[in-house]
C-alpha cells in the first residue's frame, strides 16, 4: 500500500497504484493500471487511459473525488442487468466467453479491430449467437473505427451474421458521420466517444445522430454528472465501464441503480476481463445481473491490494500523472 503523507488538503489518506493483467488484449493494452484512493466517504478509482491528457483526465479525477468525498446517490433498483463483453477474439473463444459469463443474456462484441476482416467479425458474431441462443441480445462496438461506407457495409453483414443486432456502438468517429450512418441503416446507433470525449455532448442530439447514449462515470466526471447529463440528453442510457477494478465498477453500478429508467443491459461485467481484482468479492454477474447492495458495500482487501500493487516505476508514473491532473483541475 502506498500512503501519501505530504499535504492532507491535497492528498488523500490512502493511495494504491495497481497493475492487473487482462485475460485478452483489449483496447490495445494487456495490463490495466490505475489508482485506488480512500477518502472520508469511501474508496474510489482514478484510472484514465494513457491517451487521455491531463485536461481530459480532470473529469476522471472529479469522479474520484465525488465518490471519496460525497459517496453514492440512493438506488431505485436492487439489481442491474449486464452484458458480457467479447473482445476481438476467434469464434471458439468468443463462444466460451459467452457461456462462462454468469448467465448474461446480452453480449457486446468488439469489432473494427485493425487487421481483421469482415469474415472474421461475422464468424465471431455467429459463434456468439449460437452460444447466447435465439432470445439473447447482441450488440457490437466499433470504437469509431470505421468510415461511413465501411460502417454501412459492415453493419449490414454483421446484423445478418448475428441474426439481428440490438444496436451498434460508435461505428464512426464524428457526429456528422454518426448521423449519416444512422440514416443509412435500420440498426439503432449508440454514441459513446461522441459523448464522453466531446466538448459538446449535446451535438449528438441536435444532429439526431444516435438512438442511445453510453455513459461512463469516470470520463463524464462522476455519478451525479452522468445523472444530470442523462436527464438533459433525453435518450435511453446504457451505463458502461472503463475496464476498472471492482472499486471503479461500483460507481457504474451506482449510476445504473439510480437512473429512473434502465431499458438496456449495462456494460458493467468487465471484471471478467481482469486476471485479478482488488477484492475477494469482485463484481461478477449472477443470473446476468450485478447486485447493487454488494457494489455499495464493496471495499478492497489488504491482501488483494498487496497482490495487485504496481512496481515502483509505475507507481511513480501514476503519482506524477495525478499531480499533473490536479494542477489542471484545481
Amino acid at each position: 500500500m502506498r500512503c501519501a503523507r505530504r499535504d492532507r488538503t491535497l492528498y488523500p489518506d490512502r493511495v494504491h497504484v495497481y497493475a492487473i493483467g487482462l485475460r485478452t488484449r483489449f483496447r490495445r493494452i494487456t495490463v490495466r493500471e490505475g489508482m485506488l484512493i480512500e477518502g472520508p466517504a469511501g474508496w474510489g478509482e482514478f484510472s484514465p487511459f494513457w491517451d487521455y491528457d491531463p485536461v481530459e483526465s480532470a473529469a476522471w479525477w472529479r469522479a474520484t473525488r465525488e465518490i471519496t468525498e460525497q459517496g453514492l446517490p440512493e438506488p431505485v433498483r436492487d439489481r442491474v442487468p449486464v452484458n458480457v463483453t467479447v473482445p476481438a477474439v476467434g469464434p471458439e473463444q468468443a463462444a466460451r466467453i459467452v457461456r462462462d459469463s454468469g448467465g448474461c443474456r446480452t453480449a457486446k462484441v468488439k469489432v473494427a479491430e485493425p487487421g481483421q476482416t469482415a469474415a472474421e467479425e461475422a464468424d465471431r458474431l455467429a459463434a456468439v449467437r449460437e452460444a447466447i441462443g435465439p432470445q439473447g441480445a447482441i450488440r457490437v462496438d466499433a470504437n469509431g473505427g470505421w468510415d461511413v461506407d465501411t460502417a454501412v457495409d459492415r453493419i449490414t453483414v454483421l446484423d445478418r451474421a448475428a441474426g439481428g443486432l440490438e444496436y451498434v456502438e460508435q461505428p464512426v468517429a464524428s457526429v456528422p458521420d454518426l448521423a449519416r450512418v444512422r440514416r443509412a441503416v435500420r440498426v439503432p446507433i449508440a454514441a459513446d466517444e461522441s459523448i464522453r470525449r466531446a466538448e459538446d455532448p449535446f451535438a449528438v442530439v441536435r444532429a439526431q445522430a444516435a438512438d442511445i447514449v453510453v455513459l461512463k462515470v469516470q470520463p463524464i466526471g462522476g455519478v451525479r454528472a452522468c445523472l444530470d447529463l442523462a436527464e438533459r440528453i433525453g435518450l435511453p442510457v446504457v451505463v458502461s465501464s472503463a475496464i476498472e477494478t471492482s472499486v471503479g465498477l461500483a460507481a457504474g453500478v451506482a449510476l445504473a441503480a439510480a437512473l429512473p429508467e434502465l431499458p438496456y443491459a449495462c456494460g458493467l461485467a468487465t471484471a471478467q476481463l481482469l486476471t485479478a481484482d482488488v477484492t475477494g468479492h469482485p463484481l461478477l454477474p449472477v443470473d446476468g445481473a450485478l447486485d447493487v447492495a454488494a457494489a455499495r458495500g464493496l471495499r478492497p482487501d489488504p491482501d488483494r491490494l498487496a497482490a495487485t500493487a504496481a512496481d515502483p516505476e509505475t507507481t511513480a508514473r501514476w503519482t506524477a500523472r495525478l499531480d499533473a491532473v490536479r494542477a489542471v483541475a484545481g
